[in-house]
C-alpha cells in the first residue's frame, strides 16, 4: 500500500473499520481512487461482517491478514449499489438482467474482484422440466459457484425453495473436486428481516440482499445501514443471553 492509501485510511476512527479497508485494499489491489470510492459507498457497513459480533469481525480480519483467507461474510454485501445500470421507475427482471450484462464489468466491480462470470440464464433440467438460473458466477477465493436470482419485488419465502433446488443441482452435476458448496444470492428490491431469520437461509448457503438502482442520499443509506447493524447486534445479544 502506498502512503496515499494510508493517509486516506488513517482518519477512520473505528479500528475494525480501518483494518477492514487496509486488508481489503491489499487483498483486491485497490488503487487509491477505488479505495476512496469504496469508502464513499460505505462498503464496510454494507458487508455482512459489519452486522456480526465484534469477535467475529476480528477473527475474520485476522484470518484474512495472516492467511489471505476471506470468509463469505467479508465478500457479500447488503445492499448492493447498482446505480450505474441506468434503470429508473418501472422495469422488469429481464430488463434488470439485460442491464447487468451490458454493464457486466461494473457489476463485477460492485460484487468484488474475485467474481468471474460464467453464464446468463443457465439452463438446468430436472425431471424433464427446465429451469433457468439468472446469473452464474464463480468466486475464485471462495472456490465455489455463486448462483444469482434477480427479483424486482420484496423477498418471498418461496424464493428459498427455488434457490435450494438450484444449489442442490449445481452441487450434484456441476461441482468439481476441491471446490466448496455453491452459494445462492437472491437480489431483491426489499426484504423482511424476520422472514429471512426464520427461514435460516445462511444455514442453506443462501444469502438475500437488497439492491438500489438509484443511489440514495448518504443520510438515507447511512440511517438504513446503521439500523440494520443495530438489529443484527441485538439479535446476537439476545442469543447470548439465552445461552
Amino acid at each position: 500500500m502506498s502512503w496515499t492509501h494510508l493517509k486516506t485510511i488513517i482518519y477512520i476512527d473505528d479500528p475494525l473499520k480501518r483494518e477492514f479497508y487496509i486488508e481489503m485494499s491489499k487483498l483486491e489491489h485497490w488503487s487509491v481512487r477505488t479505495l476512496q470510492e469504496r469508502m464513499k459507498s460505505m462498503l464496510y457497513e454494507r458487508t455482512v461482517i459489519s452486522k456480526k459480533p465484534e469477535l467475529t469481525i476480528r477473527n475474520d480480519l485476522e484470518l484474512l491478514k495472516k492467511e489471505a483467507k476471506a470468509s463469505a461474510d467479508l465478500l457479500f454485501r447488503d445492499p448492493y449499489i447498482l446505480d450505474f445500470l441506468g434503470l429508473h421507475d418501472t422495469y422488469s427482471e429481464k430488463d434488470l438482467e439485460s442491464a447487468i450484462i451490458l454493464e457486466l464489468q461494473r457489476f463485477i466491480s460492485e460484487l468484488g474482484n474475485d467474481f468471474a462470470f460464467l453464464k446468463r440464464q443457465k439452463r438446468i433440467t430436472i425431471d424433464n422440466r427446465d429451469y433457468h438460473i439468472d446469473l452464474l458466477f464463480y468466486h475464485r477465493r471462495l472456490k465455489c459457484l455463486v448462483a444469482i436470482d434477480l427479483k424486482i419485488g420484496e423477498f418471498e419465502a418461496a424464493y428459498k425453495g427455488q434457490m435450494e433446488l438450484y444449489l442442490r443441482y449445481l452441487e450434484k452435476y456441476e461441482h468439481y473436486e476441491g471446490e466448496n458448496s455453491p452459494i445462492g444470492l437472491i437480489l431483491c428490491t426489499g426484504k423482511n428481516q424476520e422472514h429471512i431469520e426464520l427461514l435460516q437461509l445462511e444455514q442453506n448457503n443462501i444469502r438475500v440482499a437488497e439492491y438500489y438502482t438509484v443511489l440514495p442520499s448518504k443520510k438515507v443509506l447511512k440511517d438504513k445501514l446503521h439500523k440494520a447493524i443495530e438489529i443484527a447486534k441485538m439479535k446476537y445479544k439476545n442469543q447470548d443471553d439465552i445461552l
